[in-house]
């Protein structure tokens, strides 16, 4: 079977927030983009030539925390969580191992925007 999810989008409120919140968790940079005057984007970095998800700001998109749920995977949950609390983020549940055979351990947390967001680890 194929890649199932083809391509997200986190809402923001505060973009520039945003931005800083999501490449210092991750430890990345995010490309921004600019669509007209009312449609901002940063995309995750690309995978297999492709972008996978970015944050956007527009009249069209708001936050909330509870709508469609993602997780994004990570290698070192425990470093994943810390920069998360040290860059504004909540912990609604901590780290915690899931009870399926071979499926690492979950957390939750809500970004600086008030989405609610996921961490996947092995």
């Amino acid at each position: 079977m194929k890649k199932f999810v083809s391509y997200f989008e986190i809402p923001v409120a505060n973009f520039s927030r945003a931005v800083k919140f999501y490449e210092l968790v991750f430890n990345l940079t995010l490309e921004v983009r600019s669509y007209g005057e009312s449609r901002k984007m940063a995309f995750f970095p690309k995978v297999n030539g492709k972008y996978e998800g970015a944050i956007s700001k527009s009249p069209a998109c708001v936050p909330l925390n509870n709508g469609v749920f993602i997780s994004f995977q990570v290698d070192n949950i425990d470093l994943i969580i810390e920069r998360i609390k040290e860059n504004g983020g909540i912990i609604v549940h901590p780290k915690q191992k899931i009870e399926e055979e071979g499926f690492g351990y979950s957390s939750l947390f809500i970004d600086t925007e008030g989405n609610r967001i996921g961490l996947s680890s092995d």
